[in-house]
């Protein structure tokens, strides 16, 4: 599926759910991926990348950002303490801040560098212990830790359990956000971010339905 059959889902998706059009964010998830497909994508004027391992990241975009103009990059995988320094360097935005230690050190980085990347802070919606976020039952607590160290906090961020209907994720991360006043939602991938448009979603994360699948060494 090309890069324009998503846009124009994404504008549908908008109108059936009475919101302006262009109010959702396209994260083009580009890891392991090859460089030809991302620099096709860069070629057709997308911007707005995703990528889930900053080690990955590092060796990918300096030299397309020495190329193109007004790139934009999404760090959405774990982030390890001992990459956060390389991460606020290289991401415009973190979604996956899901512990305090992880947030007091981008904390003291921010301050020490002078700047941030936006941050989503992870919410294991599912309660799966294999997944990395802070509980749902803790998450208040969490946002108001985050914040308190003077993070740019600008939303939350979840993945829903894959046995499980989205939307019920969905809904309980727009529920939190709305109760702690944050208009940020990164939610929603290839197979359904219609869904989580309809359910407020400002970031959606697709892959595949624009890159092709792909291919792990």
């Amino acid at each position: 599926m090309a890069l324009s059959d998503i846009k124009e889902r994404i504008a549908k998706a908008e109108e059936l759910a009475g919101r302006a059009k262009g109010s959702v964010t396209l994260i083009a998830v580009s890891k392991v991926q090859p460089l030809e497909r991302v620099e096709a994508v860069l070629e057709e004027g997308h911007r707005v990348f995703g990528e889930n391992r900053v080690q990955e990241a590092a060796g990918k975009w300096p030299d397309f950002k020495a190329r193109f103009d007004g790139l934009e990059l999404h760090l959405i995988g774990p982030l390890q303490s001992n990459k956060a320094r390389q991460a606020m360097e290289l991401f415009d935005a973190i979604h996956s801040v899901d512990r305090l230690k992880l947030a007091k050190r981008l904390a003291d980085m921010a301050q020490e560098m002078g700047s941030c990347p936006d941050i989503f802070l992870q919410v294991n919606t599912g309660e799966e212990d294999q997944k990395a976020g802070v509980l749902p039952s803790e998450a208040d607590a969490f946002v108001a830790d985050c914040q308190a160290l003077d993070l740019p906090v600008k939303g939350l961020m979840c993945i829903p359990p894959v046995d499980e209907e989205p939307s019920l994720h969905f809904a309980l991360l727009a529920k939190i956000a709305a109760r702690n006043g944050l208009e940020g939602l990164s939610m929603g991938m290839s197979g359904d971010f219609e869904r989580a448009i309809a359910l407020g979603a400002t970031h959606i994360r697709v892959g595949s339905a624009i890159f092709g699948e792909r291919t792990y060494a």
